[in-house]
């Protein structure tokens, strides 16, 4: 009998080393308080704020959003391995989660992936547009690139079929391209998602890294560029108009000097068949921001960035000026701070958060031509 279990414990390990499957369990754990002024209060009969009050509130993702996902390859020979992953939010101060798009609203994928091909993937994913990650001072974090924008960088896109690209010779290639599913292949108001897909290409040195970015997000109702004026799209983040439906152009660069980092980045947002727009509802948008980190020592840094939007049809501008940084206690788990406040022009009512576009109380937006500052200290800890 014990020949016989050693047997199969052999058989089974021979076939678990020829396999080389892995499961990898990960998350993210982020949570803080938060203290913002020029907060809309005072709604009249239409919900249109009146006056600005200022409020103290606990806050889970400010820094990064709280996360958990799972994700695993196995070895199919060849140097070919099959992987998938699966990733979902959550709120630490609440345990609420996840967000909209289920229990793994980030990703839900599977595919392959070949050290010398590439990797093929599909499912739910993070949209293209969040490559500016990675370009960004403040890595996405709640009053960043996606603030002055309403949430056009940071949303997620389901059927999804996506490829990326080995480095060659300092260079890669990352696409995507997702399926309305409805009849009409843009989206004609019978799915909750228009046609999307983003291709971007990426130069990395050790001095510097640039990337150019294009994607394009279609209104699901009609499958045109620009998006309805009022409503939700596909996430809790993504308000109406160019803010939903448009394309995005989007060039980025890296700076790597020491233990300084500079980096900058432009963007053009475009929208097409807007019809009816009302004066102060932009259609086209035009974004920049710069920053710089300070790695004073290996767990200290540092860092300050300016984000500027401005909008046609009347629609104004707004700036965002920030400084922060985080301590690391150990390499997972950091301690954060961020200080920001957004001035906007006479007609511009941005707030630090990426709000969706309005005057109501709901929106979270400052009073038109009036700023909001903001101060976050947090703690993080990944796994």
């Amino acid at each position: 009998m014990k020949k016989a279990l050693a047997a199969a414990a052999l058989l089974t390990f021979g076939v678990a080393a020829h396999a080389q499957s892995s499961v990898t369990l990960y998350g993210r754990l982020d949570a803080g308080l938060e203290y913002m002024s020029g907060v809309p209060t005072n709604p009249n009969a239409a919900g249109v704020a009146q006056s600005s009050t200022h409020r103290f509130r606990a806050e889970s993702g400010d820094w990064g959003t709280s996360l958990w996902g799972l994700k695993g390859a196995e070895d199919l020979g060849g140097g070919t391995k099959a992987v998938f992953q699966l990733e979902g939010s959550f709120n630490t101060m609440t345990g609420a989660g996840p967000g909209g798009g289920g229990l793994f609203n980030r990703w839900a994928t599977v595919g392959f992936a070949n050290n010398q091909y590439g990797t093929f993937t599909m499912g739910r994913m993070l949209f293209i547009s969040n490559g500016v990650w990675d370009f960004d001072p403040f890595g996405q974090s709640n009053w960043s690139s996606a603030s002055l924008v309403r949430g056009r960088n940071w949303p997620q896109s389901s059927n999804n079929v996506a490829y990326q690209s080995p480095k060659i010779a300092g260079f890669d290639f990352y696409g995507q391209y997702a399926l309305s599913n409805a009849t009409n292949w843009n989206g004609n108001g019978t799915t909750p998602q228009g046609r999307e897909a983003g291709a971007q290409i990426t130069y990395t040195s050790s001095l510097f890294q640039v990337r150019g970015l294009y994607d394009e997000i279609r209104n699901p109702g009609n499958g045109l560029l620009y998006g309805p004026q009022t409503g939700l799209i596909n996430t809790a983040n993504v308000a109406g108009g160019v803010f939903s439906a448009s394309r995005e152009y989007s060039a980025l660069v890296n700076v790597f000097l020491g233990q300084f980092k500079v980096q900058a980045a432009y963007q053009a947002i475009r929208t097409s068949g807007a019809t009816g727009v009302l004066p102060g509802q932009p259609t086209t948008l035009d974004h920049e921001w710069g920053g710089v980190t300070w790695q004073a020592t290996p767990a200290a840094a540092l860092i300050a960035a300016v984000y500027h939007v401005n909008g046609n049809n009347g629609a104004g501008n707004a700036t965002i000026y920030t400084i922060g940084g985080s301590y690391n206690l150990s390499k997972r788990t950091l301690l954060d701070i961020q200080i920001a406040t957004v001035q906007n022009s006479k007609a511009a009512n941005y707030g630090l958060n990426a709000n969706n576009a309005g005057t109501a109380v709901a929106t979270d937006n400052p009073l038109p031509g009036h700023s909001q500052s903001g101060v976050y200290a947090g703690i993080q800890h990944s796994f």
